[in-house]
């Protein structure tokens, strides 16, 4: 588990029992109101994320295609260079090797470049996703009279989980189900 995930996991969950500690007290006097919501789940199966999951692959396939290219070359120019490398002359080897340690150092930036460039749009449109989701929660929160809706657990029991309920309201209120 990564460090972050596992910090924001332990957070959630102090302020997951602060939460039902503060409700305990309010349901003493009334019946408390609680939902769960898989986050996980509406980041999977939302027609939200899979619209941004297929931006981005968009987005970014002529800079894939032109790594793969790329690889292909160094590969190519590397089996030569094995292939024929003892018939070269010494001044011939040296000169392609210079070379296939450029296109290797030219593809290794390229690639990190890529991943990161990657990986900072994904997170933007599923932070974009996320965002639309929390407000479609608050709605339902708000309209079916919650308490409390939380969105990291440890256990959920079917009974109280409205992560389906969630992703019906993010279909119906995307741009494509208006049209």
């Amino acid at each position: 588990m990564q460090t972050g995930t596992f910090i924001r996991r332990v957070l959630g969950a102090v302020v997951l029992a602060g939460a039902l500690a503060a409700v305990a007290g309010v349901a003493q006097a009334q019946e408390a109101r609680i939902a769960a919501v898989n986050s996980d789940r509406i980041l999977r199966e939302s027609a939200a994320a899979k619209a941004a999951q297929l931006k981005l692959e968009a987005e970014f396939a002529k800079r894939d295609k032109d790594l793969q290219d790329m690889a292909s070359r160094l590969k190519t120019l590397s089996d030569q260079l094995d292939k024929n490398g003892a018939s070269m002359s010494a001044t011939d080897r040296a000169a392609k090797q210079a070379q296939l340690s450029q296109l290797d150092s030219d593809f290794q930036r390229k690639q990190r470049e890529f991943r990161e460039d990657l990986n900072q749009r994904r997170n933007e449109e599923l932070a974009a996703v996320l965002e639309r989701a929390n407000k479609v929660i608050k709605q339902i929160a708000e309209q079916q009279h919650y308490d409390l809706i939380v969105q990291e657990a440890v256990y959920v029991s079917p009974r109280i989980d409205i992560t389906d309920q969630v992703l019906k309201a993010l279909a119906a209120s995307s741009p494509a189900a208006t049209n």
